[in-house]
């Protein structure tokens, strides 16, 4: 798989701070996105610009298949404000997935932290 464009690079980090101004300022009439504070922390365009994946969490991890189940209900109404928003020849079509990288280093804390490991690097460091 080839590595994104610097076009593509570009595309998604205007579009992550798009949704990032968008969540920002609307009110969502789905119960499970009202007044939730959402993270866009990435966002992969495909290379025609026409696909847009987004890597979304919920303030504090909470709720987050809800979160993305009802981030992906929205996502016509999502790309209708982002085409307001951004100067692009096509808006993309959006996609949200969870973003799982805090829990990911949550557990490398946690991971590292250990009695075993703390264990085994005092282990190493004596000899």
């Amino acid at each position: 798989m080839k590595p994104p464009t610097q076009r593509q690079l570009r595309a998604g980090e205007l579009i992550r701070h798009a949704l990032t101004d968008i969540f920002a300022r609307e009110e969502f009439n789905d119960p499970v996105l009202y007044g939730k504070s959402i993270t866009i922390t990435e966002v992969r365009i495909s290379p025609d610009l026409k696909n847009a994946t987004a890597f979304a969490a919920p303030l504090g991890g909470e709720d987050m298949a809800k979160v993305i189940d009802a981030l992906n209900r929205a996502a016509g109404f999502l790309r209708g404000r982002l085409s307001r928003e951004v100067d692009l020849r096509y808006t993309p079509i959006l996609r949200f997935i969870p973003d799982d990288s805090y829990d990911e280093a949550r557990r490398i804390d946690e991971l590292l932290a250990s009695e075993r490991v703390r264990r085994d690097l005092n282990h190493t460091s004596e000899d």
